[in-house]
């Protein structure tokens, strides 16, 4: 096991308001290892989104303890960098302008920023689209220029709600094998929350399923794929997802993971 660098131990979460509480997490624990890229999968409603809200130190549990490299999450921290399912570029900057936004809000050295977003942006094949405005690129595009704006601020860990859901599946596909390289080469510790389990199997190294609210821990899967001659950035021999969905072992790790998911028609 790799060293933790993300903890949850014990976490509950409720929701108060004048009418009703929720409770939305039950006694969750849970521990991610650096360089490690954890999927979370279950049903709409369980809390995955609220677990990447409480790491982010967007919101603070009921009870219990979040920390990051042992240190317990009082607020938000450059340590995270927190990438969501719509890109939200702002229509009015530039690419390059929209990449920046992280080292501007954090008062960071902005000459040494803006060699980081042009670097960060030529690796990921929008060099020459730096000074376009968002309007003018394609959906993943946009998402590529949402995750070097995610990326700027040189965080180590990286929370992704949903990143690939607004795209068409061709579009998705092949982003999620660009995104994973590039996440694998910069070597960050990675937590993906997805409704796609097939995404969940093909892009992790470990699954984590949750229960229906309030959600909870039901199960963990390891995955590994047979060192096949993968041309992925990391050097194992495993796959990337897009060939990763036709290895012999995908489809008994998305059989085992949908049978605990528990969904049924009419649900």
């Amino acid at each position: 096991m790799r060293e933790a660098i993300v903890e949850i131990r014990n976490v509950n979460l409720r929701y108060f308001t004048p009418e009703s509480e929720t409770e939305a997490l039950r006694d969750v624990s849970l521990s991610v290892g650096e360089g490690e890229f954890v999927a979370i999968v279950g049903q709409s409603g369980c809390g995955k989104s609220t677990l990447l809200s409480l790491i982010a130190g967007i919101l603070k549990p009921t009870s219990g303890e979040v920390l990051v490299d042992g240190a317990p999450v009082t607020g938000p921290s450059a340590r995270c960098g927190y990438m969501l399912q719509q890109d939200y570029l702002f229509e009015w900057r530039t690419v390059l302008d929209n990449v920046l936004i992280g080292p501007e809000i954090l008062r960071l050295d902005m000459t040494r920023a803006k060699e980081r977003a042009r670097d960060v942006l030529r690796r990921y094949g929008l060099g020459q689209f730096m000074h376009h405005y968002p309007h003018q690129l394609s959906g993943g595009m946009r998402q590529r220029a949402a995750l070097a704006r995610t990326l700027c601020t040189e965080p180590d860990i990286l929370l992704l709600d949903e990143p690939f859901s607004a795209l068409d599946f061709q579009t998705r596909l092949a982003l999620a094998d660009e995104v994973w390289n590039i996440l694998k080469r910069e070597g960050k510790t990675v937590i993906l929350v997805t409704h796609d389990i097939s995404e969940a199997v093909a892009m992790a190294d470990r699954v984590v399923v949750m229960s229906r609210r309030p959600g909870r821990i039901k199960a963990e899967h390891d995955i590994a794929f047979a060192a096949n001659g993968g041309n992925g950035a990391d050097g194992s021999g495993r796959p990337v997802p897009f060939k990763a969905r036709s290895a012999p072992e995908f489809p008994g790790y998305f059989n085992r993971i949908w049978s605990e998911l528990e969904i049924h028609v009419g649900d």
